[in-house]
């Protein structure tokens, strides 16, 4: 085999609550995290020597700051591997939006140098290689429902949602992962999500429990910085959606709605420029 074609699916979360700080700085986590048929395509094939990345996205790295770039040199460092990769990526996942979309580029090519070049790695041990790159990194090796804690990396499978249809929206800004938790740890007043109370709507199968279970404890900051957000999830939620939020530390809003149909009307009345939109399953 000279090369192995993936996808790195998004993520949005349907909770996120921050529980403290370590010394080391790194937050623990509580999360419910899922996949959506949003995805970056990567294409890896063997070549003599080094690492190098191609892609079809203007502002995306391609050297040591790419996770793709760091998930292949981990492998090659680690085994050894003296053939070089090539690693193109198709990129569709938005940039800097709270999907994941680095750690999916980094969770696949982590999966798909472990079938080129016959590793042997079980997906536990991808998963703890992949949290050297990233604390999402294991979920993408994982994807599906999950439920995660500590920085992210302790998985629990939940129960399939519902067949539902996902509407996203992705403004015409960034927002800093760094900027987000580090404003939020300064605030006097925290607010969190009640993750029992989604963990029990998604176990009963209540599409409608779901939607009105999310939280995310990011959106106080984020919000307040960029009152679009706010904007957007306001739309979604009066054009049909059974629960709106942001995803991560954003700037993408999504919408949980029951049908194809409804959410693209919704997102035809959300006339903000210059925002990207999908509808979308989930995986």
């Amino acid at each position: 085999m000279k090369e192995i074609k993936i996808k790195g699916y998004g993520k949005i979360n349907l909770s996120l609550d921050i529980l403290g700080r370590r010394e080391n700085g790194y937050h623990d986590l509580e999360m419910v995290m899922e996949s959506v048929d949003l995805y970056d395509d990567i294409c890896i094939q063997k070549t003599n020597a080094g690492i190098e990345v191609r892609t079809n996205h203007k502002n995306l790295p391609t050297d040591e700051r790419n996770l793709a770039y760091r998930a292949a040199q981990l492998l090659m460092e680690k085994f050894e591997i003296k053939e070089g990769v090539r690693i193109t990526i198709d990129k569709n996942i938005p940039m800097a939006a709270g999907m994941a979309g680095g750690s999916a580029d980094g969770a696949a090519v982590l999966t798909g140098m472990n079938q080129l070049f016959s590793l042997k790695l079980r997906k536990e041990e991808l998963q703890e290689l992949g949290l050297k790159l990233g604390a999402d990194v294991p979920y993408c090796i994982e994807g599906g429902s999950a439920h995660a804690k500590g920085v992210g990396e302790i998985l629990s499978p939940l129960k399939k949602i519902p067949a539902c249809w996902i509407g996203i929206v992705k403004p015409d800004f960034d927002v800093s992962t760094k900027w987000a938790f580090e404003t939020y740890d300064k605030l006097s007043e925290k607010r969190h999500p009640n993750t029992q109370r989604l963990l029990d709507a998604i176990q009963e199968e209540d599409l409608d429990k779901i939607g009105k279970s999310m939280g995310n404890v990011l959106e106080y900051v984020t919000i307040e910085e960029y009152p679009v957000i706010a904007e957007i999830k306001s739309k979604l939620m009066k054009h049909g959606a059974l629960g709106a939020m942001m995803t991560g530390s954003g700037p993408t809003v999504f919408g949980i709605f029951l049908s194809k149909e409804k959410a693209l009307d919704a997102l035809n009345h959300i006339e903000i420029g210059g925002v990207e939109k999908w509808v979308q399953t989930l995986m």
